[in-house]
């Protein structure tokens, strides 16, 4: 089959190389085979938002890397508005743009909301390439949890109940108010609005089904670890299992495995996101104040594979979500399939 191509990954390379570097992350990438991975604008310090900080990753990777590695930049707030910083960017060969529409817990990467959005769309459209975004909007959490004693926070459910579905969905909606400007004839017709580690197998998901129906651009994807595991498996304390959207319910699992095998999500990616042990908490297992991040680049296609017999995956189905609509995604034309001329 055609190398895994990986659309979603944090290598914390340069100014957290601590976290993961490239030459660890690529080689585990390479162990998995995952020959192409396209690497995320945050976690790394400084954040990839401008030309300038573009050339940091570039050197960082140079000779240091074992498979291609390509970069998203980020859309933050300081550039939004900046059609000529964006196209700067886009110019020195970001792939496409990535903005998050919740606190990113990394301070030089802060939040955007639906006209950052709108903004970055219509630069985007000029080069027919995507926005990747994470889509949740924080609300009152207030109402999920209880008096502290009550909620425990080695607890996995303390941690779900912080970051309800709702998160997603409002996010989503609030996303479809700008893809319409996507559809064929409309003002960003060119620019695609890609909906990054959907967790939420329920209204979130209808949102999407329904954009596409519409005709807007938009696709989505999912990782393994919500494939994976469910909430009420995952032990107290165990905070290697924190990530954002957090992992849900069995019901949900069960709905996003026919999510995927219907046609619904597009493809699949890692969302790789390690730290450092401390970071983590391990020790303590305090779920609400541990590092967010699952680290998980080499074992996607065998967990994949392993919890999709079960559904009857096929291999051509594992090319299609690994390889070819992650190529088409990030326009890497001689890849993702096994043709005359490609890699």
């Amino acid at each position: 089959m055609p190398g895994l191509i990986d659309v979603h990954a944090h290598l914390d390379d340069p100014g957290r190389a601590e976290w993961e570097g490239f030459p660890s992350g690529t080689k585990a990438a390479a162990a998995g085979g995952i020959t192409t991975l396209i690497d995320m604008p945050l976690n790394s310090f400084p954040s990839t938002v401008s030309t300038e900080t573009l050339k940091l990753k570039i050197e960082a990777a140079e000779k240091r890397i074992f498979v291609d590695v390509g970069f998203w930049g980020g859309l933050v707030p300081g550039n939004a508005f900046n059609a000529t910083a964006l196209e700067g960017l886009l110019n020195a060969g970001v792939l496409g743009l990535k903005s998050f529409m919740c606190p990113s817990g990394i301070n030089d990467f802060p939040m955007t909301d639906a006209n950052h959005i709108k903004a970055g769309l219509s630069v985007l459209a000029k080069y027919r390439r995507p926005l990747l975004v994470h889509s949740e909007i924080q609300q009152d959490v207030e109402s999920y949890l209880q008096d502290e004693d009550g909620d425990d926070p080695r607890l996995y459910s303390t941690y779900l109940k912080t970051r309800p579905p709702s998160w997603e969905e409002a996010a989503i909606r609030e996303l479809l108010t700008v893809t319409k400007d996507t559809r064929i004839g409309g003002p960003a017709e060119g620019a695609h609005l890609h909906v990054v580690h959907l967790s939420d197998a329920s209204s979130s998901l209808d949102l999407i089904k329904e954009a596409k129906r519409r005709g807007d651009s938009i696709t989505v994807e999912t990782c393994p670890h919500y494939l994976a595991f469910s909430a009420e498996e995952i032990p107290d304390g165990d905070t290697r299992f924190k990530c954002a959207p957090p992992i849900r319910d069995a019901a949900n699992k069960e709905n996003l495995w026919n999510a995927l095998m219907e046609g619904h999500i597009d493809m699949l990616s890692s969302d790789h996101s390690p730290t450092v042990p401390e970071l983590k908490l391990l020790n303590d297992g305090n779920f609400l104040r541990a590092w967010g991040g699952i680290s998980s680049i080499q074992f996607v296609l065998p967990v994949t594979w392993s919890y999709g017999r079960k559904f009857g995956v096929t291999l051509e189905q594992l090319a299609l979500w690994w390889s070819e609509r992650p190529a088409k995604l990030a326009q890497q034309h001689s890849k993702g399939a096994i043709a005359i001329g490609n890699h």
